[in-house]
């Protein structure tokens, strides 16, 4: 049985890790994605596979090259796959696949539409979220959705774990629901019904967004158990970070007792560092003094005690 052609829109690390997998039952005929910046050291992910698996790469850089791009490259393929892309496409580059862009979109839409619905997923505690496969429209990831499937959360998890739970969950669903949307055996559906078709599917809106450095900073004014999701969810980008007395700090990981003090203040019981919330305790159990290594927290306790 033939592969299906296909054209791939990807630019990041979820992006390369996808294309890597769809290999196996796609025709990738063209691969389009951000250019390696010319300061950039190292690897750059899409291209990386795409040069190692001898895959024909198109390289833009913002809206119109996009479209500048399909106006003069034909594609021989009725459907394209658009996954961590970081562009924004317009109605004449969807308009030219006659079967649309398939977004693999890491949420249960329309839950945590936006750009890191990953990490929103940890940090409001959520117990399952999924993949939506949708047919982009220009509005932000509000089209119809072929598929969904479920993950469900035990409330350990990081965001690169359940990223790559969330990247193999995609890949299954590309290749089980998009040859019957190409057949005609499944259509989309509009999002705001795909709750009376799923039980317990979300109903309304919510969005996530782009997460900047000043994301990352501690508020022990918040109770202990979001704090410890912020911590998870934070791991990679940007990092759960604070202050004791002078010293910039990394929480790398922690969990909660309870107990509680004045919020903001730090203790040691035992052997372990206490951080009181508004509810409840931080317990330190590895961190990243600056310009240190990651350290338990008895390491810290015995080498930088002042700081406490």
């Amino acid at each position: 049985m033939s592969k299906i052609p296909v054209v791939f829109f990807g630019s990041g690390p979820v992006a390369a890790k996808s294309l890597e997998l769809l290999l196996s039952d796609f025709e990738v005929v063209a691969v389009v994605t951000k250019p390696k910046p010319s300061h950039h050291r190292g690897s750059f992910p899409v291209i990386d596979v795409a040069v190692r698996n001898n895959l024909h790469i198109h390289t833009v850089t913002n809206k119109k090259e996009v479209s500048d791009l399909i106006a003069s490259t034909p594609f021989r393929t009725e459907v394209a796959i658009l996954i961590d892309f970081g562009i924004i496409i317009a109605q004449d580059v969807i308009d030219y696949f006659p079967k649309g862009i398939v977004n693999s979109h890491f949420s249960l839409l329309p839950e945590l539409r936006g750009a890191d619905p990953i990490s929103f997923a940890i940090l409001s505690g959520q117990a399952q979220t999924g993949v939506s496969l949708m047919l982009l429209v220009v509005a932000m990831d509000e089209g119809p959705v072929l598929a969904c499937g479920v993950q469900e959360l035990d409330g350990t998890e990081t965001t690169p774990q359940l990223t790559d739970q969330l990247i193999n969950l995609s890949d299954n669903l590309l290749k089980s629901e998009l040859p019957r949307y190409l057949q005609g055996e499944s259509k989309a559906v509009e999002q705001s019904q795909l709750s009376t078709l799923i039980p317990n599917h979300p109903d309304k809106p919510s969005y996530s967004h782009k997460l900047t450095k000043q994301d990352g900073e501690l508020d022990f004014s918040k109770p202990a158990e979001v704090l410890e999701r912020q911590i998870r969810a934070y791991v990679e980008w940007p990092k759960s970070h604070t202050k004791f007395n002078d010293l910039d700090v990394v929480i790398i990981t922690a969990h909660v007792a309870s107990t509680n003090g004045n919020a903001g203040t730090r203790e040691v019981i035992g052997k372990e560092l206490y951080v009181y919330c508004s509810k409840d305790a931080l317990v330190i159990d590895t961190l990243k003094p600056a310009g240190k290594s990651v350290m338990g927290a008895l390491s810290f306790i015995n080498g930088y005690g002042k700081y406490i």
